[in-house]
């Protein structure tokens, strides 16, 4: 007898995680005793705050480690509530806020609760690569719509205006972004915020707008963060989406939350209620200790900020100093998205042809065991990267 080994359709129209992809390779690289530089995960190389690793400790030793209510801890939401109207000008009540293991989390389950089979989910390019596959897991189309580089990377208003149809759902707007660390200026956000509420379906009152804030904190001067749903009008039709594990250099914490309209953030609990349940009760700890360091992190995010900005400085000089290499200075986040398409279609030797971007990660992975999408600007290894990268492309012909 032979065992059906077939997957849903769902999951067999995901694409996995290139990001994890070359993750793993790299994993299996210095398994086997090979020195490699990883560039490719978005994690700041700094150790989390003492203050709120000693929160974490602290709720260990009490003995807090029972499960907590699915939507997160009372203290945490209220917390959260504070945190968005005195940094943010926003206004939720706790039981507008849901506590998830992550961001990512919260915006699968936004997508979830919010998109049907056959609906829209507008996506500017350059995004981060999860944003598609959670649309997809929806059976919802992501429509991806192009930014340039020249620009950027921000969206033109008259772009989206031009692809919303009647199938138009959920417009994801991340800023800073993952991974251009482009910031959306005020202006642009109200342009944006017009034609979203000038559209047929989206007049309903539902929110059509998914904001991803993960990076609100990262931002350099003279850029400055605007949540979409302080936005005339937006609130009601915005998800706000943020967390822990950026600013705060808690990626393994894994602690976010998801902020709007209270029968939307109600659909996204009940997910979770048969997903995962509540998030870590030492993280939620944690996370309160977070907030309690001051308006945007206080002196321990700046830190960290300061250092960031230095590095992409340093970066920005040097890579545009690079042959054939067309850069965008980031505002926002801690990434470099770096223009090598002119190195597409050349053979490279020992390698083969390179043909996109992916092939090109392989190829610096294996010849020079730096694994990379985007460039995270991680402190030691910065000089050593660069050269590693312009030694290896240098010999190449356009």
């Amino acid at each position: 007898m032979e065992v059906d080994i077939s997957l849903s359709p769902r999951v067999s129209s995901l694409k996995p995680s290139k990001t994890i992809a070359i993750t793993d390779q790299a994993t299996a690289l210095v398994q086997s005793g090979v020195p490699v530089i990883r560039l490719a995960a978005g994690e700041p190389d700094f150790d989390t705050p003492a203050v709120i690793a000693e929160a974490g400790m602290k709720a260990i030793r009490d003995g807090y480690t029972k499960c907590t209510p699915n939507a997160g801890t009372l203290e945490l939401r209220s917390a959260i509530c504070h945190k968005l109207k005195e940094e943010n000008g926003i206004s939720y009540t706790p039981d507008q806020i849901l506590v998830s293991n992550g961001a990512k989390q919260s915006l699968l389950q936004a997508v979830l609760a919010v998109c049907s089979p056959g609906d829209e989910v507008i996506i500017p390019a350059p995004f981060w690569v999860s944003y598609t596959e959670m649309a997809r897991l929806a059976d919802a189309t992501p429509v991806i719509l192009p930014t340039h580089i020249s620009e950027d990377f921000l969206l033109d208003p008259k772009i989206l205006e031009s692809k919303l149809s009647e199938k138009s759902r959920l417009l994801v707007i991340g800023t800073p972004s993952n991974p251009a660390g482009t910031v959306y200026p005020r202006k642009l956000l109200e342009q944006i915020a017009q034609i979203v509420a000038a559209h047929p379906r989206l007049l309903v009152s539902s929110p059509h707008v998914l904001s991803d804030e993960i990076y609100e904190h990262i931002i350099y001067a003279p850029a400055t963060h605007t949540s979409f749903a302080s936005l005339p009008g937006m609130w009601e039709r915005t998800l706000t989406v943020n967390g822990f594990s950026k600013a705060f250099a808690m990626t393994g914490w894994r602690l976010g939350y998801l902020a709007g309209p209270k029968h939307f953030v109600s659909a996204c609990g009940k997910i979770q209620s048969q997903a995962t349940s509540g998030a870590c009760s030492i993280s939620q700890k944690a996370g309160v200790a977070a907030l309690g360091l001051g308006y945007a992190g206080g002196e321990a995010v700046a830190t960290m900020v300061k250092a960031f900005k230095e590095r992409r400085d340093y970066l920005v000089q040097t890579f545009g100093e690079l042959e054939g290499v067309k850069i965008s200075e980031p505002q926002g986040a801690f990434y470099l998205f770096l223009d090598f398409s002119s190195y597409y279609g050349t053979e490279a030797e020992g390698f083969g042809l390179i043909k996109d971007s992916s092939s090109l990660c392989r190829y610096l992975l294996d010849k020079a065991q730096v694994i990379f999408q985007g460039v995270p600007f991680m402190a030691n290894e910065m000089k050593v990267e660069r050269g590693l990268i312009e030694r290896h492309l240098s010999g190449w012909s356009n």
